[in-house]
């Protein structure tokens, strides 16, 4: 009998919960049934099915609230993404530091294990990550979160990462603009030595170039010696950037910033009211915004180019970049300088490219579109490159100095270098406006999206700020321009070259390393293959498989130690 009711009551599951109390009730009393003991398994039976049918009601309350707080905006446009991409991978590091490491390894050798390490290093970890965020839909912490938990801890050292990266890339930013204001002086402030800050020690490239030309000069024959056999001697371009820009003193340093440049910091909170109407309302924004920061670099480099072609020793610079010395390739620090441009120019581990393509719908062809993103990134590395060395020969030739004199990296070239070449040019505002425009373009593309990286990564981790994202996005830059203010004064230039220099290099490459690893061994090749194929029905190839489980780890490794 008990097996009975049992069966009975197992059996009754066709019924509603506002029925149930009732069903009780009129089935105690229409069975009858005189042992008390299967009157109780009948209602605890029941009552049991009435705790369940709540909990699965609460379960599908929670889900659909879920559904609601997990309804994502998407790209108005596929091509809104492809810029944002396109934009963040081709960044500063285009301009000054690809065309110095060409030069410096062997010219036009250099392109050969650049080439390599681009197709066996940068782009199967740019697909790797283009590939987690689109299936997952989620930033890099709560991404990390579902493909392995045990190592969740990766997604916010990611986050940290791009966090400290992305306010000293800013203020580099800012360096940009406050040059661009310079250039609409009726002269420009860096190509003379008639200003208060500059030191007896100064002197005119243009002066330079006059005497070289034989045309009346402002020094005379003897000083022409001087300057090129004094070391002593510095340029009104390099005394522009460290005695008006910033206030280098003897007694400044790490330990002592000095006061506050009010017109750095102006500079700074300019580029960051930019950045935050830029990204205020999300990607739908930021995608409209990037059309005009992402192909805005390019219409300037064609015009640069067009104008270099016609200067003396540009073809010069371009002998220089480009004649390989082959001998250099057996160096194994050129592999690595390789190895380095490669990441460090297509961005994977910064979380950028997880939270770009988490917007994407979810059966977008993203193999296409790292294909063509690490294409393009690759020609406007070197035509950049080619540009910069055209106008470097040029300086060579009016300056009497060899291109190993003038070639220089990072902010020397772009700030330094640069300015004094254009300071000699006809018309020399308006290359100094278009020059330092695209470098604020530049510039901006990446701050989007190191900034997007850490939005949305904890937008998903914490869904309330997803809802007060004006608020959100106002209290980050705010915060950014509160910590950036050590870098806006009289020694602030040795706070950004240290973080330039040591906040990324090797815990970035370190964290991409952990990345590698968990796709490859944990969470599985074969497993990441089948996602990528239920998003674009494309099984990806052994090359992927091998690059992911062997030679990516490997070359990363070997990188590190």
């Amino acid at each position: 009998m008990n097996q009975e009711i049992r069966n009975i009551s197992m059996q009754s599951t066709d019924f509603k919960l506002d029925s149930i109390p009732l069903a009780i009730s009129q089935t105690l009393s229409s069975i009858n049934i005189n042992n008390e003991e299967d009157k109780k398994i009948i209602q605890n039976d029941t009552m049991g099915k009435i705790d369940s049918s709540k909990m699965i009601e609460n379960i599908n309350d929670d889900d659909e609230k879920t559904i609601d707080q997990e309804k994502r905006e998407t790209w108005s446009k596929k091509f809104d993404f492809l810029m944002s991409v396109i934009g963040f991978s081709v960044d500063l590091a285009s301009i000054w530091r690809f065309p110095y490491l060409c030069f410096k390894n062997g010219g036009g050798a250099f392109l050969i294990p650049y080439t390599i390490m681009l197709f066996l290093l940068g782009l199967p970890l740019f697909f790797m990550e283009l590939a987690l965020g689109q299936y997952y839909k989620r930033g890099a912490i709560t991404c990390w979160k579902k493909v392995c938990p045990l190592l969740s801890g990766v997604g916010y050292a990611v986050v940290l990462i791009a966090f400290y990266t992305d306010f000293f890339y800013n203020v580099v930013i800012s360096w940009g603009l406050y040059y661009l204001f310079g250039s609409f002086s009726s002269r420009l402030p860096w190509g003379n030595c008639e200003n208060s800050w500059n030191s007896e020690n100064c002197y005119e490239i243009s002066s330079i170039l006059k005497h070289n030309i034989n045309m009346t000069s402002s020094i005379s024959s003897n000083q022409s010696v001087n300057f090129k056999n004094s070391s002593s001697m510095i340029s009104s371009s390099e005394e522009y950037f460290f005695n008006r820009m910033y206030r280098f003193a003897e007694n400044l340093g790490m330990d002592n910033f000095g006061n506050i440049l009010w017109e750095n910091a102006g500079c700074l909170l300019l580029i960051y009211v930019i950045c935050y109407f830029s990204m205020w309302k999300g990607v739908q924004t930021s995608g409209k915004v990037v059309w005009f920061t992402a192909l805005a670099p390019y219409v300037v480099l064609i015009i640069l180019a067009i104008r270099a072609l016609f200067l003396t020793g540009s073809r010069e610079g371009l002998k220089y970049y480009l004649t390989p010395d082959m001998a250099l390739l057996k160096d194994p620090l050129v592999w690595m300088d390789a190895a380095s441009q490669v990441f460090f120019s297509l961005g994977p581990g910064f979380g950028v490219l997880l939270a770009f393509s988490s917007y994407n719908p979810f059966n977008n062809n993203i193999y296409k579109d790292a294909i063509i993103t690490v294409i393009i990134n690759y020609l406007s590395s070197f035509v950049s490159g080619a540009v910069i060395f055209m106008y470097l020969g040029y300086m060579s030739q009016v300056s009497n100095k060899s291109i190993q004199e003038v070639a220089k990296e990072g902010s020397s070239l772009v700030f330094i270098v640069y300015p004094e070449a254009i300071s000699i040019l006809p018309v020399p505002q308006f290359w100094s406006v278009i020059f330092f425009l695209m470098l604020i373009t530049l510039g901006l593309d990446s701050s989007f999206g190191g900034s997007e990286a850490i939005i949305t990564a904890l937008s998903d981790e914490y869904p309330i700020l997803r809802k007060r994202r004006e608020i959100f996005v106002g209290f980050l830059f705010g915060f950014y321009m509160i910590i950036g203010l050590p870098s806006c004064t009289e020694g602030g230039y040795f706070l950004v070259e240290f973080l330039n220099n040591y906040s990324a290099v090797y815990s970035i490459m370190f964290a991409v390393l952990i990345e590698n690893i968990a796709i490859a061994w944990l969470y599985g090749t074969d497993r990441f293959c089948n996602d990528i194929k239920e998003m674009i029905n494309i099984y990806p190839g052994k090359f992927w498989c091998y690059c992911w489980k062997y030679i990516t780890p490997s070359c990363i490794a070997v990188y590190l130690t």
